[in-house]
């Protein structure tokens, strides 16, 4: 059993940085993906940046080159958010996710931290 936790949250002005962490609390399978996501009400989850425990990092698009993902031992994982927009504005949830093989074994979410970027 895993409890994922975020922590950094917060309002920042337009062109500011903010860093997210984020604790998978337990023991996580070998081969996992922890993973930024950001939910805006109304609007369907979408995927920020994920890294596998293989060292592959995914971004989406409007995040590539301003954010960064990273991972320390621990089971923590960390989102660096620069150049911070307005849109950028939602919950970031924390996900943890196991697979061995093509299987999928656990998947963990947190309850999120808000981040709002004000003009």
């Amino acid at each position: 059993q895993v409890q994922v936790v975020e922590f950094g949250g917060g309002s920042v002005q337009a062109g500011g940085s903010l860093r997210l962490s984020c604790k998978a609390y337990g023991t996580l399978f070998s081969s996992n993906v922890m993973a930024w996501y950001r939910q805006v009400p109304g609007e369907r989850r979408e995927l920020v940046a994920s890294l596998t425990s293989g060292g592959d990092a995914r971004y989406a698009h409007d995040a590539e080159g301003r954010f960064e993902i990273e991972r320390e031992t621990g089971n923590w994982v960390h989102l660096q958010m620069n150049s911070l927009r307005p849109e950028d504005t939602a919950a970031y949830v924390c996900n943890a996710h196991e697979y061995k093989g093509y299987a999928q074994i656990g998947d963990y979410w947190g309850k999120g931290t808000q981040v709002t970027v004000t003009v």
